[in-house]
């Protein structure tokens, strides 16, 4: 399969993970940003525009899809492929910051955990090439992910999308290729 398919972060929730809401929904801001994003990804070429919609099982994500879905008519399809990356149960809580920011300075080979993060990182990328035409609504290392591995770059983080930013990518011969950048951040996530 062949085709363009845009990976959006979240809007900005109402509270941080660790604030104490697991699942935080959107803040006034991400309500915005989400109208946003579906203006933007609706006002493309209609060759251009997604045809479907894919999303985290995290309520900012699903929240920050919803009005593009309405938008197209279409259902949410969730997506726990690209759910946000997994704490290592060896992290205390209220240590999740720290141990991202280890792992932001190294290579996806290198981080370890519970799992193997070279494969989460795969799984991100598979779930994105069979989803041509989508638009996909993730997280910050979940489109670090699939950034890096679009262009085969070892590192866990390339770049700061920001909150509502839209990065395109086009799928050629089930690889996964990096059309552009969504906006980046100003501001740290940690």
């Amino acid at each position: 399969m062949t085709g363009r398919l845009y990976m959006i972060r979240h809007g900005r929730p109402a509270a941080s993970w660790d604030e104490g809401d697991p699942d935080p929904g959107l803040d006034e801001t991400g309500r915005a940003q989400a109208e946003a994003v579906a203006a933007a990804l609706m006002s493309l070429a209609p060759e251009h525009r997604p045809r479907t919609v894919a999303t985290s099982p995290l309520r900012r994500c699903r929240e920050t899809a919803a009005p593009l879905a309405r938008a197209l008519g279409v259902e949410l399809e969730v997506v726990e492929a690209v759910a946000e990356i997994p704490t290592p149960r060896a992290v205390p809580p209220g240590e999740r910051g720290a141990w991202l920011r280890d792992a932001f300075g190294g290579t996806w080979a290198e981080l370890r955990g519970d799992i193997d993060y070279a494969d989460w990182r795969q799984g991100i990328v598979e779930a994105l090439v069979a989803r041509p035409g989508a638009a996909v609504f993730s997280h910050y290392v979940a489109l670090n992910a699939a950034v890096s591995a679009a262009q085969g770059d070892p590192r866990v983080h390339v770049f700061r999308p920001d909150q509502g930013s839209i990065t395109a990518f086009e799928v050629v011969e089930g690889r996964l290729a990096l059309l552009e950048r969504g906006r980046q951040a100003v501001t740290e996530v940690l």
